[in-house]
This record gives structure tokens, C-alpha cells and sequence, in this order.
């Protein structure tokens, strides 16, 4: 946690110990002129100056919640920016005054006490607020930046309480700092963390489709740098530095330090006469009475900020959703829809009949769906959330085992704006990318056939070192075919079977097919022992490729594959479950990855027009991934997966789990539904 809070903290103690130095010396100044009295209202406008900035942070954290999330990615990545340019003027304004702003303050406050308590507010007001402002945008952006981690906060909390503690220790004359060489210090380091800022505000900006260069890598080191290592963790953390970058993110952030970083530090070596010491010691008078504040004044500048930015937010937030109930039943659908307001809404599908249903809110004239509930039991209701804009709409329900039903049109006039819908597949979409990948997977089970024969060959003639050889050739021809396993039946289990479940687990007499082979090869079986496991896996397959131009594949299955082939290869493969002695379980993935490759590629111009920007990120995935399975084996021979190293290890678990991730949507992209 800490390589996130390191960059809150630095701003938390810095930009707290300049607010804190600045109220220190409006208090001393004060005591000094014999005016206690006007404590309280330094002490308001401080006070003040905390609402504000907490309500802005507020209303950053909450406007961005109501926004879609390319819309978030957008308003996070001006934001950054914004902050970075608000560190640097902070960091060259401290450079320049941090000789001179105590002398500077004082006066302020002098010609403040001949005006009154609100021009004495408004001073204190303005000295702390800028820098709690500035604080609140830093912290929401480092805070985004870390997803869900608490460190940027926990950081910033300890920054304040340690210059509280040094501005009271200022204050009581028991600390001295010399400030020329502490806002020097920190300032070269904010530099650098607002250099990884920007990069990562320009990231945020591609991703929301702001600038372009999304998929544009200037490196991609994630094969060989371990993201979940703590040195990794930490670089990134405190620098927004990635293992993968995109060519504007370099540029941006190496163009900052070429500009700003010089700047700065030539600043620094080019020194002005020194109006007053460098170190600052402030001092109490004597104490004297105080008097107790007005408290309506206090509260009221505390909680109008607060109340500005919850007005803020309720007014932002999208509109109340409807609580209009339709009912869901086999024979009737979409009773008690009437026409909806524009704007999201809310509703409340109430399934009446006696069947499980899908419900889809439609576009009846091109079916495009705007939102779906999925196993609606009887007699439940749950919400179905969806934004409604001008254009005509219809429920269609769909019962288990029985026909669609669609509602009436009901017609919405107004505008709310454009509102985009996911046009549904039917099964003739699919027909073609079906048709292809079956031509693949013939042709692998032609393949996989005169492999399997020579593999039985070799065992015959006690060819036991080439039956090594040939055995993996063929398991990672079938291991290529992972997309069509569903219509496999039990071929699979012939051919590819497992030995786990069955009693006596490899000494049972119904484990066979590949991995039966695997370890009678790997275990000092004869040739005799392996003859007929072998000519049982070559039968296994041809009656397969018999069989398989008339067994059912389902149409709707073929998206549901890109999915579970790496998902299969994760849970068993990766963890070295279905080795029986080879050490190759690598070996098989890489096959998988290829079947994937395969399968996506016969989807491509579905998922191209469903989803432009899904494609070329699973791209980059696959490839990452590749890369670390090619940097596991040299020629034939595959790194088993209980002697990879730690790193190694979580690389690979990494990379594909964040594939798995980005290929998740695929399913409901393309996914059938049933028409009336």
C-alpha cells in the first residue's frame, strides 16, 4: 500500500505544512499585535477553507460516478492533467517564495486587523483554501489512479498530522526548518510524480476515446517484468510508470521532465537576496483572555460549501428513476408498460407466470436491445435499469421451453439524446463464422488422425523415445481444437480423459486416451503395456472425425468457447493438474491459445462490428501472452509448470487472466436471442 501512498503523502505533508505555516503565522501575528480576540476568526475562515475543499472533493467523486465509463475515463484524464498543471505552478511558486511569504503573510494580516473581522476571514479564507483545493484535485486523481487501494488517503492523513506536528512545533519554538531546502527537495520529487501523473491522465484520455493511440505501444515489457512484484507495485505506484506504455504516454511524460525539470532546478541555483532568514521560528505573547466565537458565522461558512455541493450532485446525478411495474408471464407481456419519460429509468419486471424468463427491452423496428434481465423466476421482480431517449420501444419475453412473446409499441416523444443499443445476433450471423471454424476443426481431426496412427505405430515397434516425440505432436493438435469439446460428446473422454474421479485413479481400467499414454511413456512402461491404450486412442479419433460433421454445434456455443478455452487452460493446465509425467501442461496452452486465435478469428467481423476497440486489446493480450509461453521452452522441450519461479509463475497466471478478462464480453455480445 505504500507505493500508492508515497505520492499522497509528499503532497498531504507539503501542501499541509504550507497551510499550516501560513496559519501559524497569522496566529502568532496576531497574539504579537495583542489582538486574541480576532482568533476566532482566522480560525472560521481556516474552517471554511477545509469545507471547500472537501465538498470539491465531493462533487469530483460523485459527478465522475454518474458518468458512463468512457465518459469517467475522459473527465479523470482532464482532471489529472488540470493537477499537473496545478503541482507545478505550486511547486515554482514555493521555489520563489518560500524566502519571503512569512514577511508577506504578516503584512496581510496588519492591514487586515484596520478592516474588519470579514476581510480577516476572507484573508485566512484565501491563504488555506488554494492549497486545499489544490490538495483535494491531487488526492482524487493519485486516489483513482489506485483503483480500489486505500494507500493514497492513509498516505495524505499521514502527510497532514506530520505538518500539523511540525507547524506546532514551529509555532512552539521547539522545531526549526530551514523551508528553502525542504520545498526544494520535495519539489524535484513532485515534479517527477506529476510526470507519471500526466502520463497516466493521457492513458485515461485514449481510453475514453479523447486521443487517439490507444493500442500505439512504445514498449510492452510486461513478458519480462513481473506486474505484481514489489518492485513492479512500487514503480508504479509512486510513479504511474507501466510495463506497458503507449507512444503519447512517453511522450508526455519524457516532454514534461525535458521542459519542467530543468526549469525548476535552474530556479534553484539562481538565488535572490534573502529579505529574511530562511529558517522560520514563530513565537507566542503572553496568553490573555479569549472570547468565545459567534457560532452562527463558523457554521454557516462551513456548511454552505457542504450544501453547494450536495445541490451540486443531486442536480447532476441522472433523473429519478420511474417505479413503473410491467408485468412478465408465458401468454402476456409487457402489461402495464406505458410510455416512459426520457432519461434513465428504472423498471420493476414482474414475472406472473409459472416459467423462468429473459425479458429484453427492444427497438421492435431493427430488435436492437437496450436492456435485458436474464432468469426471471416466478413470482420475483427485479429492476431493469436502461436510459430512455425519443424512438419507439417494446418488452419481448422469453419464457424456458416456450415462445417469445413481444408487447406492444408505445411511442416516447422528446429527445434525452442518443442512446446506444446492442443489436442482437441471430443464428445466420453466426452460420458462416460456424461454417468456417468446422472446416478448422476437420482439418485438425485429419491431422489429429495420421498423428494418433503414427503415435500407435511407434508403440508397436517400441520406438518409445519417438512415441514422446509424436505424443505431444498430437495432444497439441487436439488441444487446438478446444472451441468444438462441447459436440465432442464422449470422444472427449477416449481421447482426452482425465484421471481424476475414477477409482484407482491411473490403474483404472476406463482411464484411456492421451493422458493414459502420457504416463505409461513417462512412468517406464513397456511398449506391450501401451499397445492397445494406443491403438484405442487412434480409434478413439477416427470414429470422431466420423461423427463430427453430424453432430449438433450449436450456433450460440461458438462465442461461449472464446471464453472457456483459456478458462479450462487456467484452472487445469496452469496449475499443473493434468500432468501425468510429460511436464508439458505449457505446451498445451499454447495450443489453446492457438484454438482461441482460430476461433476469433473466424468472429472477427461480428466482434468488429459489435465492439471496435474489444478486438485490438485481446490482440495485445494474446501477444503478451504468447511472449511468456514462447520464453518457457527451447525447441521440444517446455519448462513444467511446478519448476517455473514464482515470478515466472505469476506472470503467466496474469497475462491470462487479464485476457480472460477482456475476452468476458464476447458471450453477450454475440449472443442469440430469441425473436417473436
Amino acid at each position: 500500500m505504500w507505493d500508492d501512498a508515497f505520492p499522497s503523502f509528499l503532497i498531504g505533508l507539503r501542501e499541509g505544512l504550507e497551510a499550516g505555516l501560513i496559519v501559524s503565522i497569522l496566529v502568532a501575528t496576531l497574539v504579537r499585535a495583542d489582538a486574541r480576540s480576532r482568533l476566532p476568526q482566522v480560525w472560521t475562515g481556516v474552517l471554511a477553507a477545509i469545507a471547500l475543499a472537501m465538498s470539491f472533493g465531493a462533487v469530483l467523486t460523485f459527478t465522475a460516478a454518474n458518468l458512463s465509463a468512457t465518459a469517467q475515463e475522459a473527465f479523470g484524464g482532464v482532471l489529472s492533467v488540470i493537477a499537473v498543471a496545478f503541482v507545478t505552478a505550486m511547486v515554482f511558486w514555493m521555489r520563489r517564495s518560500a524566502r519571503t511569504f512569512s514577511g508577506e503573510i504578516r503584512e496581510k494580516v496588519t492591514g487586515a486587523l484596520g478592516m474588519g473581522a470579514g476581510v480577516l476571514m476572507l484573508t485566512s479564507f484565501l491563504a488555506v483554501g488554494r492549497e486545499g483545493l489544490e490538495t483535494a484535485l491531487f488526492l482524487w486523481t493519485t486516489a483513482r489512479a489506485a483503483g480500489e487501494s486505500a494507500g493514497p488517503l492513509t498516505g495524505a492523513g499521514i502527510g497532514l498530522v506530520l505538518a500539523a506536528a511540525m507547524c506546532w512545533g514551529l509555532y512552539r519554538r521547539v522545531l526549526r526548518i530551514n523551508l528553502t531546502k525542504f520545498f526544494t527537495a520535495t519539489g524535484v520529487v513532485l515534479v517527477v510524480i506529476a510526470a507519471g501523473v500526466l502520463g497516466y491522465g493521457l492513458r485515461d484520455l485514449q481510453e475514453g476515446g479523447v486521443l487517439p493511440g490507444l493500442t500505439t505501444y512504445a514498449f510492452d515489457l510486461s513478458g519480462s517484468v513481473d506486474a505484481g512484484s514489489w518492485y513492479s507495485t512500487l514503480i508504479q505506484g509512486v510513479f504511474n510508470l507501466m510495463p506497458t506504455m503507449t507512444w503519447l504516454q512517453v511522450a508526455g511524460y519524457v516532454g514534461y521532465l525535458v521542459v519542467v525539470m530543468p526549469l525548476f532546478v535552474r530556479g534553484v541555483k539562481t538565488k535572490t537576496p534573502e529579505p529574511a532568514p530562511t529558517t522560520v521560528q514563530l513565537s507566542e505573547s503572553p496568553p490573555s483572555p479569549r472570547r468565545r466565537p459567534v457560532w452562527v458565522v463558523p457554521v454557516a461558512v462551513v456548511a454552505v460549501p457542504a450544501v453547494v455541493a450536495g445541490l451540486f450532485v443531486a442536480f447532476s446525478r441522472p433523473k429519478p428513476a420511474s417505479s413503473e411495474t410491467v408485468a412478465v408471464s408465458e401468454t402476456e407481456c409487457g402489461k402495464g408498460f406505458t410510455a416512459p419519460d426520457t432519461g434513465r429509468q428504472t423498471f420493476q419486471m414482474h414475472n406472473t407466470g409459472d416459467k423462468t424468463a429473459e425479458v429484453y427491452l427492444i427497438d421492435p423496428a431493427s430488435n436492437a436491445v437496450y436492456g435485458e434481465v436474464e432468469g426471471l423466476a416466478p413470482g420475483t421482480t427485479r429492476d431493469l435499469v436502461a436510459t430512455v431517449a425519443g424512438g419507439s420501444y417494446a418488452w419481448r419475453c422469453v419464457p424456458t421451453g416456450a415462445k417469445a412473446v413481444t408487447s406492444a409499441t408505445v411511442h416516447v416523444s422528446g429527445g434525452g439524446g442518443s442512446v446506444k443499443a446492442v443489436v442482437p445476433v441471430s443464428e445466420n450471423d453466426l452460420a458462416a463464422p460456424l461454417k468456417a471454424y468446422k472446416v478448422y476443426v476437420d482439418q485438425g481431426l485429419a491431422t489429429l488422425e495420421t498423428q494418433t496412427r503414427q503415435l500407435s505405430t511407434d508403440i508397436a515397434g517400441n520406438h518409445l523415445a519417438k512415441a514422446r516425440t509424436d505424443w505431444l505432436t498430437a495432444h497439441r493438435t487436439y488441444s487446438s481444437l478446444g472451441a468444438a469439446y462441447g459436440t465432442f460428446e464422449d470422444f472427449d473422454q477416449k481421447i482426452n480423459g482425465r484421471a481424476d474421479g475414477l477409482a484407482g485413479g491411473v490403474d483404472n481400467k476406463d482411464f484411456a486416451g492421451f493422458h493414459r499414454i502420457e504416463y505409461g511413456l513417462w512412468h517406464g512402461q513397456s511398449a506391450g503395456e501401451l499397445k492397445v491404450p494406443a491403438q484405442q486412442l487412434a480409434a478413439a479419433v477416427v470414429g470422431l472425425r466420423k461423427a463430427f460433421p453430424t453432430q449438433d454445434f450449436d450456433p450460440g456455443d461458438l462465442p461461449l468457447r472464446a471464453h472457456e478455452i483459456l478458462e479450462n487452460a487456467l484452472q487445469f493446465e496452469l496449475t499443473g493438474d493434468t500432468d501425468e509425467g510429460s511436464g508439458t501442461n505449457l505446451a498445451t496452452v499454447d495450443s489453446n491459445l492457438a484454438g482461441t486465435r482460430g476461433l476469433l478469428t473466424v468472429l472477427k467481423p461480428l466482434l468488429t462490428k459489435e465492439s471496435p476497440k474489444l478486438l485490438p486489446g485481446v490482440d495485445a493480450d494474446i501477444a503478451r501472452l504468447q511472449k511468456l509461453l514462447d520464453s518457457a521452452h527451447q525447441g521440444a522441450s517446455w519448462t513444467p509448470v511446478e519448476q517455473l519461479d514464482e515470478t515466472a509463475k505469476a506472470q503467466l497466471d496474469g497475462a491470462t487472466g487479464q485476457l480472460l478478462e477482456d475476452l468476458a464480453p464476447v458471450p453477450d455480445l454475440l449472443e442469440i436471442r430469441k425473436s417473436a
